[in-house]
C-alpha cells in the first residue's frame, strides 16, 4: 500500500494505491495519521481510493480510524473515487452515512 498526500486550497488529499488488507493497513494508518496531524489546519480531508485494487473489512476499519482521527481535529473526512468492488463493500457496511463521498 502506497500512501501519498498533498495540500491544495486548504484541502488535504490522501491517495491510496495498492491492496488494503491486514498486512498493509498498519503502515498506511501511520502514514495517513501523520499527514492528517501535519495538516490539522486543513478544512477537509479527501481520501482517494481510485488506485486501491483490493479492500477487505480491514479497509473499513482503516477508514473509520481515520474518520475518528480527523474528527478529533474537527476536520471533515470524505471518500473519493472508490472502484466498483470497494464501493460495494463500503455501501454494504453503511460507512457512507459516517464518511460521505466527495463531490
Amino acid at each position: 500500500m502506497t500512501v501519498t498526500g498533498y495540500l491544495r486550497d486548504k484541502i488535504l488529499y490522501i491517495n491510496l494505491s495498492g491492496e488494503m488488507d491486514e498486512y498493509t493497513a498498519q503502515e498506511a494508518r501511520a502514514k495517513c495519521d501523520r499527514l492528517i496531524e501535519e495538516n490539522a489546519n486543513a478544512k477537509k480531508v479527501v481520501i482517494n481510493l481510485s488506485e486501491v485494487a483490493f479492500m477487505d473489512s480491514t479497509g473499513i476499519g482503516f477508514l473509520i480510524g481515520r474518520y475518528k482521527k480527523a474528527s478529533r481535529l474537527a476536520v471533515p473526512l470524505y471518500i473519493e473515487n472508490p472502484n466498483f468492488a470497494a464501493d460495494k463493500i463500503l455501501n454494504l457496511s453503511g460507512i457512507y452515512s459516517l464518511i460521505p463521498k466527495a463531490e
